[in-house]
Order: C-alpha cells, then sequence, then structure tokens
C-alpha cells in the first residue's frame, strides 16, 4: 500500500487539477435548502484500511448525503432481513432516471434496485416495519456516527423540512408502492425516514471513514467491529458498482472502475477493495445527477493510484 506521503500528494493533485472545472453543473435547485449552496466547493479525502486519512480542499465542510444515505440503510436492512429483502427489490440497473415511476408501473411495484428512490424506500420500509419513525431516524443517525467514529454526525433540519415540502415525487412512488402491496408502513412514516436519512449532513473525512468496512469485507478495520459479513459487503459493492450513478453507472464504472454511490448534494462514496474508501464533494450535478467535477476527481485519483476492481 502506498506511503501516507505518497497519498497526501496524491489528493493535493487531484485537488490542483480539478481547480479549473470547479463550478460546473448544476446544483440541485429542485431542493430549496441545497440550491444555496455554493457550487465552487470541492472536497476529497480518503482512508486506508490500516486507519490512515488524506485530505485536501472543502473535505472537513458538512454536506448533505442524500441517496449515498442508501448504502447504509442498505446494509442495515440486509442485516435485518438477509436475502428476504430481495423478494420486494430487484438487483438490476434501471437504465432510467433515480425517480422515475414509469419503470415502477411496469414492473408492478417491485423496484429494479434498492438505490434508485423507489427501491430505497422499499429499504427503508422494511427497516420500519410499522414501527415508530422518529426511532429509526435515530437508528440510522446512530449507524452513521459510529461508523464515521464521530457522534458530531447530524440531520440537517432544514434540509428535511425542505425535501418534506418539495418531495411530490417521492410521496408518488411511495404510494404506488402502496398500492401494489410493496409498502407494509404508512407512507407518511416511510417518506419521514426517508427525508431525514437523506438529510444527513457528513464531511468527506467522515464519510470515507463511515464507508471503510465495505473496503474490507464487511469489518471495520480499525475498530475491528464486525458491520456486516463478508457476502453483504460484496452484495452492497456490487450494488454500488451497477446503479450506485443510476442510468450514468455504466459510464462511472468504465471511467473510474470502482464501486461508488453518488448523491444530489454532490457527493459521491467510492470503494477500493482492500485498500480505502474515498469521499468527494462537488455540488455542481451532470444531467444525470451525479456530480460532475467529483466524477472527474475520482477519474483522476483512479489513475493516480491504480485502483480499480478491473
Amino acid at each position: 500500500m502506498e506511503r501516507v506521503e505518497d497519498l497526501a500528494e496524491i489528493v493535493a493533485v487531484v485537488r490542483r487539477d480539478m481547480q479549473a472545472h470547479l463550478g460546473r453543473g448544476r446544483v440541485a435547485d429542485y431542493i430549496p435548502a441545497l440550491a444555496r449552496v455554493d457550487p465552487g466547493r470541492f472536497g476529497i479525502a480518503l482512508v486506508t484500511c490500516d486507519g490512515r486519512t488524506a485530505s485536501a480542499g472543502d473535505a472537513q465542510v458538512p454536506f448533505s448525503i442524500q441517496s449515498i444515505s442508501k448504502v447504509f440503510t442498505l446494509t442495515m436492512a440486509l442485516e435485518k432481513l438477509g436475502a428476504d429483502l430481495w423478494r420486494r427489490v430487484g438487483r438490476e440497473p434501471s437504465g432510467s432516471a433515480f425517480n422515475s415511476i414509469v419503470q415502477l408501473e411496469r414492473e408492478k411495484g417491485i423496484p429494479r434496485n434498492p438505490l434508485i428512490n423507489a427501491g430505497a424506500l422499499v429499504v427503508t420500509d422494511a427497516l420500519l416495519e410499522r414501527g415508530d419513525p422518529a426511532a429509526l431516524i435515530g437508528r440510522i443517525a446512530d449507524f452513521l456516527r459510529l461508523q464515521s467514529d464521530d457522534p458530531s454526525v447530524a440531520i440537517d433540519a432544514e434540509v428535511a423540512a425542505s425535501e418534506a415540502d418539495t418531495g411530490f415525487r417521492n410521496a408518488s412512488l411511495a404510494n404506488f408502492l402502496r398500492a401494489n402491496g410493496n409498502l407494509h408502513s404508512a407512507v407518511d412514516d416511510v417518506l419521514r425516514v426517508y427525508f431525514n436519512q437523506c438529510a444527513l449532513s457528513m464531511t468527506c473525512v467522515q464519510l470515507a471513514r463511515a464507508g471503510l468496512y465495505l473496503a474490507n469485507g464487511g469489518r471495520d478495520p480499525v475498530s475491528l467491529a464486525r458491520v456486516t459479513t463478508p457476502v453483504r459487503a460484496r452484495r452492497v459493492n456490487a450494488m454500488m458498482m451497477t446503479c450506485g450513478h443510476y442510468d450514468a453507472s455504466g459510464d462511472f464504472a468504465f471511467r473510474v472502475g470502482l464501486p461508488g454511490k453518488s448523491g444530489v448534494g454532490g457527493g459521491i462514496l467510492a470503494i477500493a477493495p482492500r485498500r480505502a474508501a474515498i469521499a468527494v464533494w462537488s455540488p455542481g450535478l451532470n444531467p444525470a445527477g451525479n456530480s460532475y467535477v467529483g466524477q472527474m476527481a475520482l477519474e483522476r485519483l483512479a489513475s493516480l493510484t491504480g485502483w480499480s476492481v478491473f
């Protein structure tokens, strides 16, 4: 594995190389609380499997992780339900926008995968199981605090409220799932949890640390705690590789060669198996809803390190 000085130099080079591109893309202005984020921000952090950290730019600035939260709720749901989860959600790329309802209607309420919005709503419902939404929100937040080894991780209440005020398409997806018998809890309860999990606010350093168990076969290599089984960690990584960037997942795999999950807050979590977890943040999005500069940064990082699953 690279010496830490080399990694520090590598992330510094990535930040420098991204400087000319900062501000490219469009922030997620359909969520009012995200519309005000400075598109010129950029952060990068990586945490290695032997616990070293390298970061550059705005790596200590919290941002809304949005759909990256789906990686962690999927882990929690697999721990709770195991293979039974796949009776309610598929494992195939969607080839459609992350919030599309057309495919869901055609396939009778079974979402194509757990990382599109409809699939994530089913995962959230599986965790909720007609229980207390507030308690589940607390468990999800606690899971991220534990994995990031940082109790300061919190939910941005303004972002959660903003999503609740404007999340009509997600409400449509949830109601359609309920109409097809694939949402068991009350729609409003599922949406409340979902909007809050997406509103989790984390830094690149926290996010990379939180994802480290996925680079180490399901075990946190720093605390040595078993987060999930090796098989389930592989399953989550496989979903990230094939579905983590929605209908641009193939392009991300082609350019970067690592499992990754994006969020419309501009973050991306990427996993280099047996090496490191990497988080980047740049708020401007490309037409597919993924960080424009974030993807470029990960492509550059993969080139400099040689990290790839291929």
